[in-house]
């Protein structure tokens, strides 16, 4: 079964998205869109051994308003899931 990246919320400048079958070691990165630019910046790793829950991502200062999404990659660097687009204010 694919991983999947669901249920985005963003409050207080904290990105909070769920994950199913994201294995640990998998990194996320948030996207902008319009160039497709991964934001270093925001990089975080599931660290947890089960392959169910949520992950956090505080958004710096430096990230604009626009439309983004997330992109998981695997243990070795393969694309392994994306979330729905969502806007940033």
């Amino acid at each position: 079964m694919k991983p999947v990246i669901s249920s985005i919320e963003i409050e207080n400048r904290v990105v909070v998205a769920k994950y199913r079958r994201l294995m640990v070691g998998a990194k996320v990165v948030l996207v902008e869109k319009a160039s497709g630019q991964q934001l270093s910046e925001t990089i975080t790793r599931v660290a947890s051994p089960v392959p169910v829950g949520a992950l956090r991502i505080r958004l710096p200062d430096a990230v604009k308003p626009g439309t983004y999404f997330l992109k998981a990659f695997n243990g070795h660097g393969v694309a392994a899931a994306q979330s729905a687009d969502f806007e940033i204010g």
